[in-house]
């Protein structure tokens, strides 16, 4: 007779493990972008719990740690954090040693005290720890106002409490685009130059866009992520791998409109002006863009600038800016004076230098207190030239105005990775999946939050970002916002297929994000492509989250979807920065550029066939709207090697998809950039890092580059914006 004795305890063992992910939220299967159910290997599971704190080793270690789940809130008074909706009755349970009474109350933010009362009668006593512990429920009342309060516990002398944030049941802001369509401008912000740049775009370059585009009637203007780089060179190219999300990128900085430089004495003055015309001739340039030399240059400037004694309403001012970003900025400069002196790998990161807070953190805090004035510095000067943009964009009539980028994640050994360690989760990264779009899976190289320490900070750190964010914005689109659900978290070493799921508190993470953006007035958009729960948008769209939908990515097993399928809630473009342009997309240089860089994992043939066979849907369905008529036969769109379109029918085309989006309900109607002036080259191709210059790519069209000088007179642009502006209206 066979010995099963080894299979059953391997699979007991698996089981016991697959009991213990699911209790903290980690996945054991996932779909794939093909819809076959795959299941997270054992290794996996065993390397992201332990990424949580989680001892595998043992069966006896994995049972512990599931009874361990289980006792957690009954080891505490109340828990860690409590997140509910606005009207609605709340209910949280109290954990108390048996025969002690206990009193709960409401702090609301105005310094309100309001009682809580029980609900539910004592249950029957457990054993937790040896202790006979009791739990009750009690009713937060449904009348608290919007905001984050504190939520008190006198246990007969022993306190504890949590904030208690109340969050819109649906944001407002939202609710008031329903009546009120608009369209915008999306643009990368450092491909975007003038005459006046350092060789990248800046924020007086946002400025005039925002300005020019608002006088065409443009409701908004969406830009790239604008978090901070490494505080000197060299720095990272992507927007998307920030060393914080909460700080913005002097790299953005125009010079010359900070105050202080007209009172430059004559020599540093002549110094700066160097530094501008050495540049000025790469605004001219269609060649990659170089953020160093840019850089350098600036923080040269800015060096000098800064040394300018400040007039006594500007130091006043500079000093209230301080005094409010608090401790956070106060910990960002540290790092950044630091970071000047300290490279990436340096040992000092993992020791002495290991927190804000160590012994040596403190002490170079003072020692280094000129360089951490002067980051502190930059922070003000890149929040003053964002008011300047968005007030602009005000002023020229738009009804949002500048929206920000917010990015998935930061750089593993960034700041936020330095100043947010005790919230993020190590040994693991940020990607996603293998994908239709990429084959491979994506890894990008971020640490996640950890779901159980953000929880406990109460989601301090993400309220501060957000708010940062939001200060002088219309909006935020949050990329991958299905990242506030779930995120794919892939063991240190493995590859992007070995991740697995690990999933969020959506509501307390959703409810927060609506809280801010109403309390700044603003909208949020969600980049919710790929794959995703179905219910997901659902949820999104009852909180008022506005969703996101790509032209090319809007099918189902019959086709491209008709204009009358589009959601409402929404922001709808032709185009996204991880595809090519549409002109370049016509011509199949999607397929191209992944052939090239290895990133198909079937024929290329097969990809081309495809991707002709779509467009051709797409096309077919802009002829039946009457969008569009006498298009070209799709073999001119499929194979590399036929002679190009002409540039006229290109931009028929580019101009017949745009008028597809307004025969959609979609309240936000966004212009990609490169759209309107004729690129082709992609922006990004995601999952590549040095195969390929991602964010490296000026703004230009056929003739060469395009400057926002010249922007009211290019006739691409103008053509567009009219198709676009004239349909809303006659719609209207």
């Amino acid at each position: 007779m066979a010995d099963h004795t080894g299979t059953d305890q391997t699979e007991n063992s698996q089981a016991l493990l697959r009991e213990l992910a699911a209790a903290h939220g980690v996945g054991t299967v996932f779909q794939g972008w093909d819809g076959a159910e795959r299941k997270v290997s054992d290794a996996t599971l065993k390397s992201v719990l332990g990424a949580l704190g989680i001892n595998t080793d043992t069966d006896d270690g994995l049972r512990r740690a599931i009874h361990d789940v289980e006792l957690a809130p009954w080891r505490r008074i109340l828990p860690p954090v409590v997140v509910v909706r606005e009207g609605q009755e709340f209910r949280v349970e109290v954990h108390v040693p048996q025969g002690r009474a206990v009193r709960v109350s409401v702090t609301s933010e105005d310094g309100l005290h309001h009682d809580v009362l029980q609900k539910d009668d004592w249950e029957e006593p457990r054993l937790i720890d040896g202790i006979p512990t009791i739990r009750a429920t009690f009713a937060i009342p449904d009348y608290l106002p919007l905001g984050w309060h504190t939520l008190h516990a006198d246990v007969e002398g022993t306190a504890a409490e949590c904030a208690l944030v109340v969050t819109p049941e649906i944001l407002k802001t939202s609710t008031d685009l329903v009546q009120n369509r608009s369209w915008g401008l999306l643009a990368q912000l450092y491909s975007v130059r003038s005459s006046r740049s350092w060789g990248i775009g800046d924020f007086s370059d946002l400025t005039d866009l925002a300005a020019i585009s608002g006088e065409d009637g443009a409701g908004f203007i969406l830009v790239n992520p604008l978090h901070a780089a490494e505080p000197r060179t060299p720095i990272e190219d992507s927007p998307y791998l920030p060393t914080t999300r909460r700080f913005f990128n002097p790299l953005y900085i125009r010079v010359e409109e900070i105050p202080e430089y007209a009172y430059l004495e004559p020599g540093s003055r002549a110094h700066v002006e160097k530094y501008a015309a050495q540049l000025y001739p790469a605004n001219q340039a269609s060649d990659l863009l170089d953020r160093n030399s840019s850089y350098g240059a600036k923080l040269a400037a800015l060096e000098l600038i800064f040394d300018v004694e400040r007039s006594a309403s500007r130091s006043r001012q500079f000093k209230k800016f301080r005094a409010d970003q608090g401790s956070g900025l106060a910990d960002f400069a540290l790092w950044c004076a630091l970071a000047e002196r300290l490279h990436p790998s340096a040992p000092e990161w993992h020791a002495e230098a290991a927190s804000p807070s160590t012994p040596y953190s403190n002490e170079q805090r003072e020692l280094l207190a000129d360089r951490v004035e002067f980051h502190s510095w930059l922070q003000w000067i890149c929040d003053q030239q964002l008011e300047s943009a968005q007030h602009a964009a005000k002023q020229s009539g738009m009804a949002l105005g500048v929206i920000h980028d917010l990015a998935v994640g930061v750089k593993t050994d960034g700041a936020d990775a330095w100043m947010l360690a005790d919230v993020l989760a190590h040994g693991v990264t940020v990607g996603a999946p293998p994908d239709m779009f990429n084959q491979q899976g994506q890894d990008w190289s971020q640490p996640p939050w950890h779901p159980a320490r953000l929880a406990e900070a109460g989601y301090a750190p993400y309220r501060d970002m957000l708010r940062t964010i939001l200060r002088h914005a219309g909006g935020v689109r949050v990329d991958h916002i299905l990242g506030l659900f779930r995120l794919w978290w892939i063991p240190q070493g493995s590859g992007p297929e070995q991740g697995a799921y690990v999933y969020y508190d959506h509501e307390a993470l959703i409810g927060i994000l609506a809280l801010e953006a109403q309390r700044a007035d603003a909208v949020v958009i969600g980049e919710d492509l790929g794959v995703f729960e179905p219910w997901v948008r659902g949820y999104l769209s009852e909180r008022g989250i506005f969703g996101t939908s790509i032209l090319w990515f809007e099918q189902d097993a019959d086709g491209p979807l008709g204009p009358d399928r589009y959601r409402q809630q929404c922001l709808t473009s032709v185009n996204t920065h991880d595809l090519p342009p549409t002109a370049g997309y016509l011509a199949g240089e999607h397929v191209t550029l992944r052939e090239s860089l290895g990133l198909l994992r079937r024929p290329v043939e097969e990809e081309r066939e495809e991707a002709a066979a779509e467009q051709e849907a797409v096309l077919a369905l802009l002829r039946e709207q009457g969008v569009l008529q006498d298009a070209p036969d799709s073999q001119d769109l499929k194979d590399p090697q036929e002679p190009a379109l002409p540039q006229h029918e290109i931009q028929r085309i580019v101009e017949a998809l745009y008028a597809f989006t307004v025969l959609t309900p979609s309240s936000l109607l966004g212009i990609a950039l490169v759209d309107a002036v004729g690129e082709t080259r992609t922006q990004n191709q995601p999952g590549t890092h040095e195969q390929y210059p991602n964010w490296c790519i000026p703004l230009a069209g056929p003739d060469g580059p395009v400057l926002i000088d010249d922007l009211e007179e290019n006739l691409r642009y103008r053509s567009l914006v009219d198709v676009v502006r004239n349909r809303l209206l006659k719609r209207a």
